[in-house]
């Protein structure tokens, strides 16, 4: 029986006469399409992989079983055989109203989780009628101002049957509250309801920019998150760490996952530093990524980011459980890849980052509408969105087995090659003292930077295909039927938040707002005094507003 080394010489041999005899001789007389291959992270794709190619580590250390340290397979024994990913829709517009009807339409539909998108004003901590939130109420999510929005927004779904993602940051705490709060009244206890905060705000920082207080208050809130969920609401995953957003920026695949696991290595430092044991907030973390258009490479991404967290909470911070090891992680497919021309070849992009998504193992997944880069998209365009994930889970046949890309050279080697980069770039950021002084000294942006200017040149140069903006143009009319939001959906808006003002008890907002400020000022876990405000219908703007106060507002460090 051969060894290792005997084989892979054989191997390199007979590769060697391959490439002498059959490879060259074709391509002199039928030359390849261009001279060089890249993947979208702009590495070097060879002709063919081999055995050769992939590193020699010890098949257990590397690979593994599905559920089982390193998690490169999987983070569950059975994967898709056992039960499909949880199937989400980001929605959210105009009022709580509106979207509550999308919400059901959609749950009737066969989507087995909701994903709340909330307008620009919610997202930075404003109530509709502040002049800062004139013009954006509803535009881009639905605007939750106090409880009885929130009320609305989800009446007649039951909470403790529905796991729900809320993609919001800076105020995450107080919609959490809020959604903590509903599940009361419908007579839900905490420990009954399932979801996800994104409540990732060093993210914010870097590629994204809906951020209020500056990081160290701001990791205070995560923190006492962390805490008051590890207690009070265990089946909640109280961060959705994203690389979601770097990548919408412009970074590279590698990139995503040094630069998103760096934040968790903030996250959880951080929480460690106020007194948690790791293993006891750890299982709660769950991930954000993009889903790209290379397939293999997103497939070898997703791989890579499990190893190497995996490796980060064993041997950085001696977790002991294997949830506290396991990399969980909600996907979306890329809303930076749409194009407004030709709007109908974003089904087969979503397509094939549907499949990179599944392919790489994902938990839940939200397939992007085909009119997302035109505007909210139509009733339509969700309902093909969703019916993109259906097809894949029941008739592709890629849920059968788990892992089935396993062994396949071309990915393994992108899998070691992305872990090593993304390692490369941890190292880095740990050198310059962790992921805040990173960020605050633009390294972080900067990085993202060159490589979306990268993107950029190559596209426009060419040598980059767009199907439909570069290359392969068509004559179109006018796009029709799109979803627009109009000023009368601020108009609604803050006819209600007056309502809710003129019926609520003015005296009882006042303590509770005074009680949050107070506690602002130490060093309590301000969660329960977020929630008290909260139930007395204090609005979002007013609750943020408080902590500003005392905290004060983050100011952009502006890269060049």
């Amino acid at each position: 029986m051969q060894n290792t080394d005997e084989l892979k010489a054989k191997v390199q041999n007979a590769f060697k006469d391959w490439e002498c005899n059959t490879y060259n001789k074709s391509i002199s007389r039928f030359p390849e399409r261009q001279k060089t291959f890249t993947t979208g992270s702009f590495s070097e794709v060879k002709p063919l992989y081999l055995p050769n190619d992939i590193a020699e580590d010890d098949y257990n250390e590397t690979l593994g079983f599905p559920g089982q340290y390193p998690f490169t397979r999987g983070v569950q024994p059975t994967m898709y055989r056992g039960r499909f990913w949880t199937m989400r829709q980001y929605a959210g517009f105009g009022t709580a109203k509106e979207s509550n009807e999308r919400y059901r339409y959609l749950l009737s539909q066969g989507q087995s989780g909701l994903s709340v998108a909330f307008d620009l004003p919610t997202q930075i901590g404003y109530d509709s009628d502040d002049p800062m939130a004139y013009g954006e109420v509803g535009k881009v999510g639905v605007a939750i101002d106090t409880l009885a929005d929130m009320e609305i927004l989800f009446s007649q779904i039951p909470l403790d049957k529905v796991s729900t993602s809320m993609t919001i940051n800076a105020p995450a705490s107080v919609l959490l509250a809020m959604y903590i709060a509903v599940a009361e009244k419908q007579g839900v206890s905490r420990d009954k309801i399932s979801g996800t905060i994104q409540n990732d705000i060093l993210k914010e920082y870097i590629a994204r920019g809906t951020y209020i207080f500056p990081p160290k208050p701001s990791m205070r809130l995560i923190t006492n998150i962390f805490e008051f969920c590890s207690k009070e609401v265990p089946k909640w995953n109280t961060i959705s760490i994203s690389g979601y957003h770097i990548r919408e920026a412009g970074s590279t695949a590698a990139q995503e996952v040094g630069f998103t696991l760096a934040d968790g290595i903030a996250y959880v430092n951080a929480a460690i530093k106020a007194g948690l044991d790791v293993d006891q907030f750890a299982g709660q973390l769950s991930f954000f990524f993009n889903a790209h258009n290379d397939l293999l490479e997103e497939v070898a991404k997703y791989r890579a980011a499990r190893r190497l967290w995996a490796k980060i909470m064993k041997e950085r911070f001696a977790a002991k459980k294997d949830k506290s090891q396991m990399l969980r992680f909600h996907t979306q497919t890329a809303g930076s890849t749409l194009t407004a021309q030709q709007v109908n070849n974003n089904i087969v992009r979503v397509t094939v980052q549907t499949l990179a998504a599944v392919l790489g193992g994902t938990q839940s997944l939200h397939t992007n509408s085909r009119d997302e880069a035109l505007a909210l998209p139509t009733e339509e365009s969700v309902m093909i969105a969703l019916r993109t994930q259906q097809i894949v889970a029941n008739e592709s046949g890629v849920t059968n087995t788990i892992d089935p890309l396993a062994g396949a050279y071309y990915v393994e080697y992108l899998t070691d090659k992305i872990e090593k980069e993304a390692e490369e770039y941890i190292n880095k950021i740990d050198a310059m003292g962790g992921m805040i002084e990173a960020i605050e000294n633009g390294y972080v942006q900067s990085e993202i930077q060159k490589a979306s200017y990268q993107f950029t040149k190559e596209m426009e140069s060419g040598q980059r295909i767009v199907v439909g903006v570069n290359k392969f143009h068509v004559k179109e009319d006018e796009p029709k039927g799109l979803l627009k939001i109009d000023m009368k959906a601020q108009e609604e808006q803050v006819q209600f938040l007056n309502k809710v003002r003129a019926e609520r008890n003015s005296s009882e907002v006042e303590s509770k707002l005074a009680a949050l400020k107070e506690a602002s000022q130490g060093d309590s876990n301000l969660m329960p005094f977020i929630l008290d405000a909260v139930r007395s219908y204090a609005g979002i703007g007013e609750i943020c507003n408080t902590m500003r106060a005392v905290f004060g507002e983050y100011k952009e460090n502006v890269v060049v």
